[in-house]
């Protein structure tokens, strides 16, 4: 990975190199976004990386460099993700909304004020992103074949998580009584989060080496389905989660009331009337959300969550097992399937592999 911070690295330099043009407005909203990109576990470049070697691949500059793009995409769509919820922390620290928020209040706006100045801060910063990450992948330095491809996924990839985002949206509106769905959690899921997460980084990575058309359609597949079942995981988590291990609380979700597919099973059963009360509120404590987690746990919701992901990944390593992809590469999904597994031991149990015995995970998974 040390290509890929090299690459980051000369990014974000360049960018307070502008800054002596554009001023100390221009180098407050880089600083912020430079600080955004700090502290990542790199994931998406990690798999990137991983999948071009499995594959055979030589070009070790280009997929620096788009490994390093996929790192900047995420942070724009963190930063505006931040944004569309009304978050001013991330990571444990102020992220770039809170920190011109709180910016401007240290010097006298009002509430609502600053966090309109916070919010269009984070706005600009997470187009300053995006922008800078298709720039890295127009010029990786791959054939223009490739590059064309890439950019045209990029696109494809853009457009699918802002339809997902907005739907996401949409659901909390809950207007005319409509509820969210398990189908409609299932959809979020897939164009929010599998799509740039695991789709995007498997196929990059596939057509830098230079990888059949048949293996980048499969590994979209198979990037679909493993996607899926880490948020499906990563649902459960925030609600059952040990907090001391997950490091996310799991508060949080039951909180916001959050449009997972956990909650939309639970909608759908005699349960929900008592749940109902400890979904959407913001004073819920961990009296309350122990309270919710035994209802979630009787009305099944749990189990069902459970076994949707299991399926999910375990319909994906067979996807692998039987498609034209090489065997290093089955190797590398097989592992990212025990380490998103392994992610959610802390409430799920043993790391299992279909056909063989419980795996100890490698790396931990995280958003």
């Amino acid at each position: 990975m040390t290509g890929v911070e090299g690459e980051l690295g000369r990014l974000l330099d360049s960018g307070f190199e502008r800054s002596g043009r554009l001023g100390e407005d221009h180098r407050g909203l880089w600083a912020a976004l430079s600080s955004a990109s700090r502290g990542g576990k790199r994931f998406r470049p990690d798999l990137v990386v991983s999948t071009h070697q499995a594959l055979g691949g030589t070009s070790a500059s280009a997929v620096a460099r788009v490994g390093a793009a996929l790192e900047v995409l995420h942070t724009a769509f963190v930063v505006h993700d931040d944004v569309i919820d009304g978050d001013d922390v991330r990571r444990g620290r102020l992220n770039v909304s809170g920190t011109f928020a709180a910016g401007a209040r240290s010097q006298g706006a009002d509430r609502a004020t600053a966090r309109h100045y916070g919010e269009a801060a984070g706005i600009l910063a997470g187009d300053l992103a995006l922008v800078s990450a298709v720039r890295m992948v127009a010029r990786c330095g791959a054939p223009d074949r490739v590059v064309d491809h890439l950019l045209e996924l990029l696109e494809d990839t853009v457009h699918a998580t802002a339809t997902g985002e907005l739907a996401d949206v949409r659901l909390g509106l809950q207007v005319d009584g409509g509820e969210a769905t398990v189908a409609e959690a299932l959809r979020v899921a897939e164009l929010k989060t599998a799509v740039y997460s695991f789709q995007l980084p498997l196929q990059a990575g596939a057509m830098l080496a230079g990888a059949p058309e048949a293996v980048t359609t499969a590994l979209a597949r198979i990037g679909r389905l493993i996607g899926i079942g880490f948020q499906l995981l990563d649902d459960l988590l925030g609600v059952f989660g040990d907090e001391t291990r997950t490091g996310k609380s799991a508060l949080t979700d039951l909180r916001e009331g959050k449009h997972t597919a956990l909650l939309a099973h639970a909608r759908s059963t005699p349960d929900w009337a008592a749940l109902r009360p400890f979904v959407g509120d913001p004073d819920l404590g961990h009296d309350g959300a122990g309270r919710a987690r035994t209802l979630l746990e009787r009305c099944g919701a749990r189990a069902t969550v459970q076994e949707l992901a299991d399926r999910h990944l375990d319909e994906a390593l067979a996807d692998a097992a039987r498609s034209p992809i090489p065997g290093a590469l089955a190797g590398v999904l097989t592992d990212l399937v025990v380490q998103i597994r392994g992610a959610a031991a802390p409430a799920l149990g043993d790391v299992r592999v279909p056909g063989g015995e419980a795996r100890k995970p490698s790396m931990v998974v995280t958003r």
